[in-house]
């Protein structure tokens, strides 16, 4: 979702999605089937209230089984199945900075349910009711895109978290997309793994229906509001998300090498096809160290 801003940097991530790339679905759940998601939905968001203030003060290790268990939960009450695809050549415990496309809240979740780690989310994602309640239990570090000076300190937050509890997860797009298109990967929190001397481990999120073909209903793009996705979401048959981990990348020193070689392991063969970085406005070139 893109929020409006009244004073938009020349570096401030935006999307041309809008609802135009949100089509009605061609395969609605039943009403019955509705009514059995919102109860397993409520069922598990009761769960969280009443298991939440143990799960924090519990070891890393029961918090970390937990996370990946409600994560799976919450998508499972949704009516999403997960399906990972580990592309590595030694599949191993998913530790250092997560990057992945973005196109839904429900990305955090699916990431969750591979790899918990503390996400960072923009500012008002702590203002989404339900939402909020999650990005804090995952450990949410909030950046405010529209301000610059911040930067820095949003991605020093970033190391101390991956020199904590060793795993961050970040969106570089910087925004949502709908799925069909994508953004280029912003380099500026490729440098939290640099600096913590962590390698990079990159994540394609993928959202099907139940014959395989791409589903656009989970994307949080324009000017949807929470409500909005999840009444696409909760009316769809059903819907896989896939998650495929593509293998670790070292935490070379150049953090533009680094968000170009993942952007082209996440997309693939659409990473030629992306263009250029996309800006509020390309007349002001902007030269802050971090950002550029």
């Amino acid at each position: 979702m893109t929020t409006a801003v009244d004073h938009r940097h020349a570096w401030f991530p935006s999307s041309p999605c809008d609802a135009s790339c949100v089509r009605t679905t061609s395969q609605p759940a039943g009403p019955m089937r509705r009514v059995w998601r919102y109860c397993a939905l409520a069922t598990v968001l009761g769960c969280l209230a009443l298991t939440f203030p143990f799960v924090l003060v519990a070891p890393r290790i029961v918090r970390r089984r937990y996370l990946k268990s409600f994560s799976r939960k919450l998508l499972g009450s949704l009516g999403i199945r997960i399906d990972v695809d580990d592309r590595r050549p030694f599949p191993a415990r998913a530790r250092g900075l997560v990057v992945a496309n973005h196109v839904s809240f429900l990305d955090v979740l699916a990431i969750a349910a591979v790899s918990p780690a503390h996400f960072v989310a923009k500012s008002d994602v702590l203002e989404m009711g339900p939402v909020a309640v999650v990005a804090r239990m995952l450990g949410v570090i909030t950046v405010e895109r529209g301000s610059l000076r911040q930067l820095p300190a949003t991605v020093d937050a970033v190391v101390d978290a991956l020199h904590r509890d060793k795993c961050a997860a970040v969106f570089p797009e910087g925004t949502t997309w709908c799925g069909r298109s994508s953004g280029r990967f912003r380099p500026a929190f490729f440098q939290a793994a640099i600096d913590a001397g962590v390698p990079v481990l990159p994540m394609t999120l993928r959202y099907s229906d139940s014959d395989g073909n791409l589903c656009p209903a989970p994307a949080f793009i324009g000017d949807d509001e929470v409500g909005d996705t999840m009444g696409r979401i909760l009316a769809q048959r059903s819907m896989t998300v896939t998650v495929v981990v593509h293998e670790l990348q070292l935490p070379v020193p150049d953090r533009r090498y680094l968000a170009s070689t993942c952007e082209r392991l996440v997309f693939g063969d659409r990473s030629d096809d992306l263009g250029p970085l996309v800006v509020a406005d390309p007349r002001r070139p902007h030269t802050h160290p971090i950002a550029a």
